[in-house]
């Protein structure tokens, strides 16, 4: 396992640092230190490989952010502060596998395009269960909020700023809860 983890490693720097296309299998085992072998007897070939770094920073990322909604209580602005603090984290920490996951993703194969499309449609869900009800708001207004948060950590990401991510806090959280504002009683 730590071999495979290696080489999904070593394909998320690979790709944040030349792209998904200009990567090659003798790049990913240099880097990752096994023999090209190795990577066969793990995955069938470099997609693969970038598939499943993918599903595993997402897997990751989404755990965390359910994580920290859970954890915040049932007022749902604390639990959007919450798992949208925990994706602030993860992509400081991880900006290599950000950059993988929101940037190469999009165009590097269509399966890892629609990995993309389903993490977000994930974050939307997650946002939708969380937001309040009944406000009148188109019902598109939770997939604009994602879609608009994806976008600008997207950008930071593209400029090498991953790790300034968590500092992005206060301005996203007020623009995905200024919609709410004073269209539901409860929402503070």
């Amino acid at each position: 396992m730590r071999k495979r983890r290696r080489i999904m490693d070593a394909v998320a720097e690979l790709s944040a640092e030349q792209g998904y296309e200009a990567t090659k299998i003798g790049d990913i085992v240099r880097r990752a230190g096994v023999a090209r072998k190795t990577l066969y007897d793990n995955f069938e070939g470099k997609e693969e490989v970038f598939l499943a770094a993918i599903d595993s920073a997402l897997q990751e990322a989404l755990g965390r952010v359910e994580e920290g909604c859970a954890a915040a209580g049932d007022e749902w602005g604390q639990r959007l502060e919450a798992g949208l603090a925990a994706l602030l984290d993860y992509l400081a920490e991880n900006p290599s596998e950000a950059r993988m996951c929101m940037i190469d993703a999009l165009s590097a194969t269509p399966a890892s395009g629609a990995r993309y499309d389903d993490a977000l449609h994930r974050f939307v869900e997650l946002m939708r269960r969380s937001a309040p009800q009944d406000t009148g708001l188109p019902e598109t207004i939770e997939d604009t909020l994602a879609g608009g948060i994806a976008w600008i950590l997207s950008q930071r990401i593209r400029r090498g700023e991953a790790e300034q991510a968590p500092e992005l806090l206060p301005e996203l959280l007020e623009f995905a809860i200024s919609p709410y504002r004073g269209v539901e009683k409860s929402v503070k």
